[in-house]
């Protein structure tokens, strides 16, 4: 039965063929696709600059490096179809896999917010920004990624998933149809939503909606409103004021005298 199957799925190594490396490069590509289709999404106010982006998006991609082989390097392991565990693999990555992505990185960023390491924080690299808080935030998400690819290690020890691995494919009688499937068409579906969202969870939202540019200048309305009470506030504003009041008050008395009636006297 196991002999039968091999000669119909993926065979020991397929992953790391020429045709499978192929693909994976393919993958990639369409992968960086993604990611610059999303900055080219955001609106203009909340856009990255190009480093900050550069530097988001090369944590996801290390990520992602080190989920894929380590998904090769298990896949390796059984006797059966590689393909099938490597699609098993992934799809539990992209569902309680990002479940427990999401998770720790909600951990992780309370905590470094806790202790005040702000260079640690997801997205901040400081101002200009610092490769250190870069390297820094790279091995915090690796040690995310670690903990939950172990996690799905022990997911899969669970009695049940060796029959799953036996049928999920069973019906795709080519090798190298199986392996575009496997490799190509469903990680690109399943990547562009994990990238998506996993690029908004470790990214700084860079919102300028708020601001005013006055003859060059960006200028807050909370700044602007400071800048009008200065100046209702100001001495100058106090003169004038009193000036202007001084001329209502001339204008009184003159209209005054107007009114008051003059007498003459007939001899």
């Amino acid at each position: 039965m196991a002999e039968s199957r091999s000669t119909q799925g993926c065979g020991s190594g397929a992953l790391l063929g020429r045709f499978g490396v192929l693909l994976q490069a393919f993958l990639a590509l369409c992968a960086f696709c993604t990611l610059m289709l999303k900055r080219f999404r955001e609106p203009k106010e909340e856009r990255r600059p190009w480093r900050i982006w550069f530097y988001d998006t090369s944590k996801q991609a290390i990520g992602a490096l080190f989920i894929h082989f380590a998904n090769i390097f298990l896949s390796d392991l059984t006797e059966m179809d590689p393909c099938s565990l490597y699609l098993i693999n992934f799809i539990l990555d992209a569902t309680l896999g990002m479940l427990l992505i999401w998770l720790g990185v909600k951990v992780v960023s309370w905590a470094v917010q806790r202790q005040k390491y702000t260079y640690l924080v997801f997205g901040e690299y400081g101002d200009p920004p610092q490769a250190a808080a870069w390297l820094g935030q790279c091995g915090l998400y690796l040690g995310i990624l670690a903990v939950e690819k172990t996690l799905i290690i022990l997911v899969l020890q669970i009695p049940g998933w060796t029959k799953i691995q036996q049928i999920l494919l069973s019906y795709i009688p080519n090798p190298q149809v199986e392996l575009v499937l496997v490799m190509l068409v469903v990680p690109f579906i399943v990547n562009a939503i994990m990238f998506w969202v996993v690029d908004s969870l470790i990214m700084r939202k860079y919102k300028q909606k708020d601001t005013l540019n006055i003859n060059g200048s960006t200028e807050t309305p909370q700044a602007r409103r400071s800048e009008e009470s200065r100046v209702l506030l100001s001495p100058d504003m106090d003169f004038d004021q009193s000036e202007s009041d001084q001329d209502i008050s001339g204008l009184q008395g003159t209209n005054q005298k107007m009114k008051q009636p003059s007498y003459h006297v007939v001899i």
